[in-house]
């Protein structure tokens, strides 16, 4: 049962297009969350070397978002933003670390299950561990297969995978593991990417005649940091081979490459099964590109208009793609502004599942954009980010306008997103009643942790 059950305080009335989803033809959810991909990795947001054919033609045919942002600059806080609704001013986890999601944490997965959906989650969950509360099994999935621990996840030949809260052992050798399965592999055998990826598309077959959701949150093309210079881990480099880069950047563009292939293959599932015409297929990522593994994010250009990468508060560390597939959408391109704490709200309200929300979230549905009801169309006050690596650092964004603090020890700068996109011109001197506003709001959205403290 969902914890601090609630009424929703969304209103749908000019939204129930839908039927509850306890009826088969309620809409399918797939969201697919790529690990540390950039803002300008991507064809349909700019990229020029890479190409991305399966991806850019979900954007084609779907809704492209210019301006949605993650829920932090690094895993782990992120993926709870995305599972609770909540940002990182206020949320349990607010950095990367060992700490799970507790038994009254509500996520997306207890809200669409209590309303009739299946749930399954295939990756990298990194918000709850063995034994744990935080458990995906515990926290509204159905189903679950791949890696709980965000460490052991640099690995992509590990010797075992979590299904539901048990190890499956993989035929992987991995001299020297660590306590918490990271590693390098001496014998690669299971690359653990593909296994995930054939598992979701096992639950969407077993699942064809029910409402589901499917999370998705593959670990390409993050690094395998215990791999140095090496970490970008994939079975064969295939027409990147022979292609004059160093090393590294072969196995990232060849990361890339499985991943648009695999957002391929779930498309086509669908497809088969024919519930293109009720399945909502979202595309994005955990926070922005790194430079680990020997890779790093300006060969390819991967935070494209941007500037920074992840662990940045600048744009590049947290503006992230957005696509959004499924006939109900006018294609195009939208500029709304949304971050990850939206996406409960949202698909609670698409699948009719608004009384289940939590009592605290901080999100706002978008579901009247993807539903081209623009006019219905409400937007956040501000988006608020905080970090907590490196001293801390903290950043709001309120219509046009960003401030940034970073680092906390430093001067608030402020900078117009319509004119000044890399962030380059601080503005501070000259719209001091902004910076005051914009301050002000840092101020009421953070509420100290224990834990996770500015230094």
């Amino acid at each position: 049962m969902v914890k601090h059950r609630v009424a929703s305080l969304l209103v749908a009335a000019a939204l129930t297009v839908f039927v509850p989803a306890q009826d088969p033809t309620a809409p399918n959810i797939v969201l697919i969350v790529a690990d540390d991909l950039g803002y300008g990795d991507l064809g349909c947001y700019g990229q020029k070397v890479l190409r991305t054919p399966h991806i850019d033609r979900l954007a084609k045919e779907g809704l492209r978002f210019t301006d949605f942002y993650a829920g932090s600059t690094v895993c782990a806080p992120s993926r709870c933003v995305l599972m609770t609704g909540l940002h990182t001013g206020h949320c349990l986890i607010r950095g990367n670390g060992k700490q799970n999601l507790r038994s009254g944490d509500v996520t997306i997965a207890e809200v669409l299950k209590e309303a009739g959906y299946r749930t399954g989650c295939f990756g990298k969950w990194g918000i709850g561990h063995e034994d744990s509360a935080g458990l995906p099994t515990r926290q509204g999935f159905d189903a679950f297969f791949g890696y709980l621990d965000q460490h052991q996840a640099h690995n992509y030949y590990p010797t075992f995978l979590i299904r539901n809260g048990e190890r499956v052992a993989i035929p992987n050798v991995v001299p020297k593991e660590g306590k918490w399965g990271q590693g390098v592999a001496s014998k690669k055998v299971a690359y653990s990417h593909d296994l995930i990826v054939n598992e979701a598309l096992s639950f969407i077959d077993e699942n064809k005649d029910h409402p589901f959701f499917l999370f998705l949150p593959v670990t390409i093309p993050h690094a395998n940091n215990e791999a140095g210079k090496r970490g970008m881990e994939v079975p064969e480099l295939g027409p990147f081979a022979d292609a004059p880069w160093p090393a590294p950047e072969k196995g990232f563009a060849s990361m890339v490459a499985r991943l648009d292939r695999d957002v391929g293959r779930v498309r086509e599932r669908i497809e088969k099964h024919g519930l293109a015409k009720r399945t909502l297929i979202l595309f994005t990522s955990d926070n922005g590109p790194h430079s680990e593994g020997g890779h790093r994010s300006g060969y390819f250009d991967s935070n494209g208009p941007l500037r920074g990468q992840k662990r940045d508060l600048l744009e590049g560390g947290i503006r992230v793609p957005l696509i959004a597939w499924w006939p109900r959408n006018d294609p195009g391109v939208t500029s709304h502004v949304a971050d990850f704490t939206d996406l409960m709200p949202t698909l609670a309200q698409l699948g009719n599942a608004t009384s289940h929300l939590p009592k605290k979230y901080d999100g706002l549905s978008f579901a009247p954009t993807l539903l081209a009801d623009t006019k219905n169309q409400k937007t956040r006050k501000h988006l608020y980010w905080a970090f907590y690596e490196r001293g801390g650092d903290q950043a709001v964004r309120k219509g046009r306008w960003k401030a940034i603090q970073q680092p906390m020890k430093s001067a608030v700068r402020l900078y117009d997103l319509n004119t000044d996109l890399e962030e380059k011109t601080d503005l501070a001197a000259r719209r001091p009643e902004l910076v005051k506003e914009l301050t002000a709001l840092m101020g009421s959205s953070y509420t100290p942790s224990p834990r996770w403290r500015f230094k």
